[in-house]
């Protein structure tokens, strides 16, 4: 790997920054699944922390999903669901993430009988803890599994009701290939309804039309991903100017073989074509680094600079889903810190 300049890598460790894409369920370390199993009496099929990360060597995104829906048997009780938020939002500070938006399975866990209050009351508190203790500001996103049928994603809708002030969009996630947004056009529909925000994985592994797809058919506003964009020049163009945040993930890409390299990424096309492009860590647990790692690997691979890094930090601002007065004064922070460094 390429080595980046001591200077620029201290600062992009040090910029604030937003995360927007982060799969709470992929933050969780073989060592907090061990230790979770055994509190909760789940045996699990390794026999130990080390066999368990050694079987992290993905092919592609579905080989990542069988493994990664194993590791979320250990959650059961608000607790578990705690202590995985948690863990992630000590590890968002140490990174200067200060504002993040996750997303959440509900369908993973109601699947196996825990209850959604379960899943929300550990996140909710771990989310107000995070804010006293930390300073890490915080949102939940909602996500239905594109590879359950639309009935299971309006039955996930309709258990949520109860705890819309603290869910502030909805998003889709899991197997993208053969599951188009289309498919969901009507749960979408009727979460606009009740005031939520709207995002979805698109161009991962499928094609741009996937994309086209979530904006018209779902009318999101953000694209999870989205790295196929520059395969469709007209697709590009809308992207740019409807100015479409694109949550891109970058070790995530290389983990599930979208790109074979960091050297092959796409993400300085992206930021020349113009487009809102962020970095974010995914699953991070299961991809090898979280946020910093993904921002210095693919600083050095890509030869980006100061300039790329205060775009994407502004960037990631200006595509969350916070109050204008809330993003102002993130953006406010990231000038100050730009000021003094």
């Amino acid at each position: 790997m390429n080595t980046l300049d001591p200077a620029l890598e201290k600062f992009l460790r040090g910029l604030p920054k937003a995360e927007l894409h982060i799969h709470i369920e992929g933050s969780l370390e073989p060592e907090l699944i061990f230790a979770l199993a055994q509190r909760n009496g789940v045996k699990l099929d390794y026999p130990d922390v080390d066999s368990l990360r050694a079987a992290y060597a993905f092919s592609d995104l579905q080989s990542f999903l069988d493994i990664y829906y194993a590791g979320a048997s250990v959650l059961l009780k608000p607790a578990d669901f705690h202590d995985m938020a948690y863990a992630y939002f000590e590890r968002a500070r140490a990174d200067n993430v200060i504002h993040a938006e996750l997303f959440f399975d509900p369908q993973t866990h109601t699947e196996r009988g825990v209850p959604f209050a379960a899943v929300m009351e550990g996140l909710k508190s771990a989310q107000v803890k995070a804010k006293a203790e930390l300073g890490v500001d915080s949102e939940l996103i909602m996500c239905f599994l594109r590879h359950l049928d639309e009935d299971a994603a309006f039955e996930t809708l309709e258990l949520a009701k109860p705890y819309l002030d603290d869910i502030i969009g909805v998003g889709l996630d899991s197997a993208e290939v053969g599951n188009p947004p289309e498919k969901f056009e009507r749960v979408y529909a009727a979460a606009r309804e009740l005031g939520l925000r709207s995002v979805a994985h698109a161009g991962e592994e499928g094609p741009p039309s996937y994309i086209h797809g979530a904006l018209d058919a779902l009318k999101v506003e953000r694209i999870d991903h989205g790295v196929q964009s520059l395969k469709d020049p007209a697709l590009v163009e809308r992207l740019v100017r409807e100015q479409i945040p694109l949550t891109v993930c970058p070790l995530s890409n290389i983990k599930l073989c979208v790109f074979k390299q960091m050297a092959d990424h796409n993400l300085r096309e992206l930021l020349d074509a113009g487009l809102v492009a962020t970095i974010n860590s995914d699953d991070p647990a299961y991809f090898g680094g979280y946020m910093n790692q993904n921002f210095v690997e693919t600083f050095a691979a890509l030869g980006l600079n100061r300039e790329h890094a205060i775009t994407l930090a502004e960037n990631s601002f200006r595509g969350s889903f916070v109050s204008a007065e809330r993003k102002a004064g993130y953006l406010a922070q990231v000038e100050a810190y730009c000021a003094a460094n």
